[in-house]
């Protein structure tokens, strides 16, 4: 039986004159589609995309897969069971293709389309600084090669087959960011993208209510390194620093690299200054080459993806005047944003999400400012049994780090017993249950020299406090 990747391609051969249509691009929401897009109708439980084939083709989408029955005005090529085809049956742009799993042919098409393409795959994943980390390494590839990156947090079952039908034959690279919940996934990701290359961040607690433990968190993230392919075609890039990634060198048989802070990795970093918002400044080593570096990434936790990004442009033949001069352009601080407050407070909004690695990382951050510190932090989500100590372990840090602390949530009430423990004083420690809250409490106490970190994870809507707060 044919694959549903030979049908469209077979499509394509019979149509020539679809060559440039079909697939410009792949989206799940009608409201994305630009003229020649597949677009894939995902059911769900309050958004069905079923409804929206029609809204689709009007935006200009030559192609949908569906897997429901459509109106009678639509035209339906039914896949389902089909070993050949028959062109005289073949509809005229705009139609449907009629599947039995509309996410599963989105995933046989991009598995074939894949395969289709002379391209080098950079797959890259950790616990924190993925997302950061594949910015800044496309940045660096693309001052020489056509490089394409997955938009946003494409990085799942559905974004990473949406972004590889973005590949065409001109691009050379493809940087594609890998998230895990439970182990298998990042396994099922690699047989779709194929990397050559693989970059592991570090192996945190985020997600482990749903994966089970920190080690079964490293095992997922491990199928990356173990889905490479062997020296010299596979490279996988590894934290030395982190014990648990400094072991998955002993699970792949591509070559390994490692960087880190540690004079024993192939790249290491020292000397690491934090300017604020002005950036970091560091020494690179290299093979007994020493580089002075100055970057704009904020606090000094980024320079591990500084080194990330160095190293795959070092095991991707670029020079060190192509990898410096992508370190330093684009905008690779997705993350923290800086804003005034309408009092005049400097508000360091990092409200993407949190989890105890990156927390600390903006707090040490918070740390390099100057001015009156105020830390807002709320709930960890998804922390498992690790949850309680996380929380107390952001405690015990912002007590060093802040002039005060307001909490947010029931699960930093873990935080602010920590900070207590520590003898800071109740009077700089203020409890809340909710955002909106703090927000209350806030506009009345900040003044021009405060600097306040406001950090959460995404669930706990504390992007709010920040849009709230900011003069516009």
């Amino acid at each position: 039986m044919l694959t549903l990747g030979d049908i469209l391609f077979a499509l394509i051969d019979q149509r020539p004159e679809w060559a440039n249509q079909v697939i410009t691009d792949a989206v799940v929401d009608s409201r994305q589609v630009i003229p020649g897009a597949l677009f894939v109708a995902m059911p769900g439980e309050k958004v069905d995309g079923h409804s929206f084939v029609d809204k689709a083709f009007g935006h200009g989408a030559s192609i949908a897969f569906v897997q429901k029955d459509l109106p009678e005005e639509i035209s339906v090529l039914d896949l389902r069971g089909k070993s050949h085809l028959d062109r005289a049956i073949i509809p005229e742009i705009p139609f449907a293709l009629r599947v039995d799993d509309t996410l599963l042919a989105l995933q046989k098409v991009a598995h074939s389309w894949r395969r289709q393409l002379d391209i080098r795959v950079i797959g890259i994943t950790g616990s924190v600084g993925k997302s950061t980390t594949k910015e800044l390494v496309a940045s660096v590839l693309d001052q020489r090669y056509s490089t394409l990156k997955n938009s946003g947090n494409l990085n799942n079952e559905i974004g990473l087959p949406l972004t590889m039908l973005r590949l065409s034959a001109g691009h050379r690279r493809a940087v594609l960011e890998m998230g895990l919940y439970v182990p298998g996934e990042i396994a099922f990701l690699c047989d779709l993208a194929q990397p050559q290359i693989g970059v592991i961040t570090n192996v945190g607690t985020v997600h482990a209510e749903r994966a089970g433990s920190q080690e079964a968190i490293a095992r997922g993230k491990a199928e990356l390194v173990e889905a490479l392919p062997s020296d010299p075609e596979g490279v996988a890039i590894l934290n030395y620093d982190d014990p648990l990634v400094r072991a998955m060198a002993e699970k792949t048989q591509a070559r390994v690299f490692y960087y880190g802070l540690d004079s024993r990795a192939d790249l290491w970093a020292d000397q690491v200054e934090g300017l604020g918002l002005d950036g970091i400044r560091f020494r690179l080593h290299f093979h007994g080459e020493t580089l002075h570096l100055r970057v704009p990434l904020i606090g000094r936790h980024s320079v591990h993806t500084v080194l990330r990004a160095a190293a795959v442009g070092l095991n991707d033949g670029l020079t060190w005047q192509e990898i410096i001069n992508g370190l330093r352009s684009g905008h690779t601080q997705l993350r923290l944003v800086a804003v005034r407050s309408r009092s005049g407070a400097l508000l360091l909004d990092d409200t993407y999400n949190a989890s105890p690695q990156s927390s600390l990382a903006a707090l040490n951050m918070l740390d390099e400012m100057e001015g009156h510190k105020i830390a807002v932090l709320g709930d960890m989500l998804e922390l498992g049994q690790y949850e309680k100590a996380g929380h107390w372990k952001i405690g015990l840090r912002a007590a060093e780090v802040a002039d005060a602390i307001l909490t947010i949530g029931e699960r930093s009430r873990h935080i602010a017993e920590a900070a207590r423990s520590t003898g800071f004083s109740n009077q700089d420690l203020v409890e809340f249950e909710n955002s909106d809250q703090a927000i209350e409490y806030l506009q009345d106490i900040l003044h021009e020299d405060d600097v306040v970190l406001v950090k959460g994870s995404r669930g706990m809507r504390m992007d709010r406090i920040v849009a709230t707060l900011e003069a516009r």
